[in-house]
Parts: structure tokens; sequence; C-alpha cells
């Protein structure tokens, strides 16, 4: 194609791949990266006659997780790419027609896991030499597609299930967490259902145990549930997990767990009795015992924490001790239990979250509380950003989670100078700051955790 044949385009266009079998999808467009890419996930090499194959399945509608399409194409090249955040990975390359603009030219494409960018695919400038020229300030020179049509165009795409069934035991389907919980189990094949623990009610029979749903549905087939409890919710939830695992169904964290982990003074406990070091703690039952509580931690400043408080409340930093002793002492007179903590400077307001998915730490951040803000409130308004732990933190991690049973937890740990010291672990940790920060698919290994669990396997490609 000569200079006069260059086709024109904006910023983002439309454009199909015909040999995926995408009939549409948005591209980004990049003369800033080299190498072209689509979003790809459940990525599963194979061989056809001896030669190098890979399955993958693609999102290829932005902010649609529903819409998948499961395509095939022979690799033929593996490549160490560096992302937009610096970070390098090794990538499985493919070749396939592009069709944008009326014209249509062989590309290569990288498979990469783009879940957290806006666009599920990204032209580089490899894939435009001497065809394309842009213009930066304009988007969809070759049309918009209407959404109506869009639709049109993907409605024989349709879903099968041939997978476990699973349910998420939660209280609020709209957060994010359950969100991606959800939509992550249906792109793996799995019929995913929300029970409202609220809306869940037992019969307890030797014979016949049941769990209903509102309305009197009894609540049957399923292989396994995931538990998000919320604190407020805690002696239920657990009694009603305990129910469906007396039921033969599988539990990602089981009842005994959670219970153990939101028990912060017993979790404590069983984390210091199994050699795991924490922040110098005090626990007492008195008012009257309130001056030797706060001297016992090493005095002011200090952190005192409600037991049943989670995510930041019910945590006050008491920088005097005749704060701490208003605040003991408030609590106390409310009947609340609390525990007192050293307060460790050098912490310098931030702490690091490691996700713990089956005895493996996945992901790992470190946050910082805003301006203003206490650590413990690092959720509101924090800084966070991807690290990586040091060995002693990820032995830290693994075994805390280990000591109290769970299979899913976020854990806490704050930086000493005596060494790692361990705050919490979380048996209902929150995926959204851990997956933007990192950009990766948390709740998809969640899934494939409980597959694993249950020694499901995706299907073979034939």
């Amino acid at each position: 194609m000569n200079k006069l044949q260059k086709i024109s385009i904006g910023s983002e266009e439309w454009c199909s791949l015909a040999n995926l079998g995408i009939p549409a999808i948005v591209s980004r467009i990049d003369s800033g990266a080299k190498t072209s890419s689509i979003h790809a996930f459940n990525i599963q090499p194979y061989k056809k006659e001896k030669v190098s194959w890979v399955s993958f399945e693609v999102h290829p509608l932005q902010e649609d997780r529903r819409t998948v399409v499961r395509c095939e194409a022979e690799v033929i090249d593996r490549r160490e790419v560096k992302s937009s955040s610096g970070a390098s990975e090794r990538r499985y390359v493919i070749s396939t027609e592009l069709n944008l603009g009326g014209a249509t030219w062989e590309i290569e494409l990288t498979l990469a896991n783009r879940d957290s960018m806006g666009y599920r695919m990204l032209l580089g400038r490899e894939a435009m030499k001497n065809r394309i020229t842009i213009d930066p300030s304009e988007s969809f020179l070759w049309g918009n597609i209407p959404e109506e049509e869009i639709q049109k165009k993907y409605v024989k795409i349709k879903k099968t299930t041939s997978g476990l069934k699973i349910a998420l035991l939660a209280s609020n389907p709209s957060l994010y967490s359950n969100e991606r919980l959800l939509l992550a189990g249906e792109e793996r094949g799995h019929d995913m259902t929300f029970l409202n623990i609220t809306q869940c009610f037992m019969k307890l029979d030797a014979d016949d145990p049941e769990v209903h749903n509102r309305g009197g549905k009894v609540i049957h087939g399923l292989d396994a549930i995931i538990p998000r409890i919320r604190p407020s919710l805690t002696f239920y939830g657990a009694a009603l997990t305990r129910h469906f695992e007396s039921m033969g169904i599988y539990s990602l964290n089981n009842s005994q767990s959670i219970t153990q982990s939101r028990d912060k003074l017993f979790s404590l406990q069983l984390l210091l009795k199994n050699g795991l070091e924490i922040p110098t703690t005090g626990f007492a039952n008195s008012p009257i015992d309130t001056e030797d509580l706060i001297n016992m931690v090493g005095g002011a400043p200090l952190i005192i924490k409600l037991l049943e408080g989670t995510q930041g409340t019910g945590v006050v930093l008491a920088e005097t001790k005749k704060a701490a002793e208003s605040v003991i002492n408030a609590f106390k007179s409310l009947k609340a239990n609390l525990l007192v903590q050293e307060f460790v400077k050098e912490a310098d307001n931030k702490d690091i979250r490691c996700f713990v998915v089956n005895g493996k730490v996945i992901a790992s951040i470190m946050r910082e509380a805003a301006p203003g803000e206490f650590r413990a409130n690092v959720h509101r308004g924090a800084t966070t950003k991807s690290i990586k732990i040091t060995a002693q933190e990820r032995t830290m991690a693994i075994k805390s989670v280990k000591v109290l049973g769970l299979d899913v937890a976020g854990v806490d740990i704050i930086r000493s100078n005596k060494g790692p010291l361990l705050l919490e672990v979380n048996s209902s940790p929150g995926l959204e700051g851990i997956e933007a920060a990192t950009g990766k698919d948390i709740a998809r290994e969640v899934i494939i955790a409980i597959e694993k669990k249950l020694g499901w396997k995706i299907p073979s490609e034939s």
C-alpha cells in the first residue's frame, strides 16, 4: 500500500477480527506502543499436529464481562513485553486478520490481561506501519456502532454453562468484590448465584437438612459457597456456612476459620502461640486497670481497637495518655470489648496488604493513609501501589493464614525496626484496591482455588 492509499483513523476505532470470531471491538490507537495486544484470559496452550496453538477467551466489549468469545490460534512466538506500568511479562503472540476502515491486513497480537485497562484491544505502531495515519484529536472516524447493532452482532454467541454451581453468600450483590467474584465465576463457565445471608434460613434435620431462601425456595445442587460475611452478621453467617458444610457443600473459608479470624483477641493469641510477631498488645476487663494497660504497651501514643471493628472502624490513635484514658473509659462505659496496642512510629502511616489464596501470596500492595488520616483508615482516600514483599513477610502472611485455617485471606503487616509485625488477618478481603494497584485478576484466582479443591478443570479444547 503506497502513501496515497493510507487510511486516516482517530485515537479509537471500531474494528473486527473475523478469524477469531470477533465481529466488533474498540481498539485504542497507540503509536507509542510497538506491539498490539488484546485482552485474553483462560489462556491454554496445546498442540495440534505437533504445532503450538493456544486457546483463550476474550471480553470484546468495554465494561461488559458477560459477553465472552472463545478463540484459538497458532502461536507464532512467545515474547517478553513491558507493560505500561513498567512490569515485564512473557506473552503468547498470534497472527490474525484485522479489518479497519474497509481495509484488511495481517497483524500480530500479544495475549495479555487488559482487564484493568480502558480498552480491550490496543493497536501498536508495528501493525500501523505504511498503512495508517492518525488524527489524535478525533475518534471513530469510520463510524461509531450503535449499542443495538453491537448486541445483534454478538447475539449468536451464547453462554454455555458446564461448570460448578457456586453460591456467593453475602449481603450486598452490588459491592465491587461481590460483582467481580460472580462475573469471574461466570467467565470460568460456572453457574453463579448470589445468596443474601439475611434472607436464608435453615432446617436442622438429621436426615434431611436444608437451606431455604426467602419465599420458601429450597437451595439445592450447590457444589461450593463463597462466604463473604460482614462483621455484624458473623454469628448468623458462620452458622449458615456451618449448615452448608454439614450438607457436604465445600466452603471457601470454613465456618470455624471465619469465626476464629473475626475474634481479634483469640486470633492474636493463636498467632502468637504459633510464633508470629505482633505489636505489643494489652487487654483488660475493668476501667480500674486503664493506667496499667496503657503502661503495658509503652504508653502514649497508642492504638485502641474495638474487638468487633473492621476496615478501620473502631480503631483510634490516642496521641496522649489523657486522650487514651478518655477513649478507653468511654468504650468501657459502653461495655465494649477493646484492646490496646503499641504505636509503631517507624511504620510511617503505611501498611502492607498481602492477598493469600490456597497457601500462596498472589498479590501484595503498600497502602499509605491520606494526609490527616491514621494508618488504620487506609481505605479512606489512601494511596496504594504494588510492591515486592520480603521473604520474611511472605512467610508471615502464609503462616498466619494457615494457622487460622483460611483458604483465602487478606493479611495486614507493618514494617518495624524489629522486623515485620502482623496486624490482622481478614477472612473477607476486598478486591477493588488490590486489583487496581496490581492489575491482577484476583477474583479469577479465587474461583480457580475452588476448582482445584474440587478437582474441576475447564473442558479441553477439541
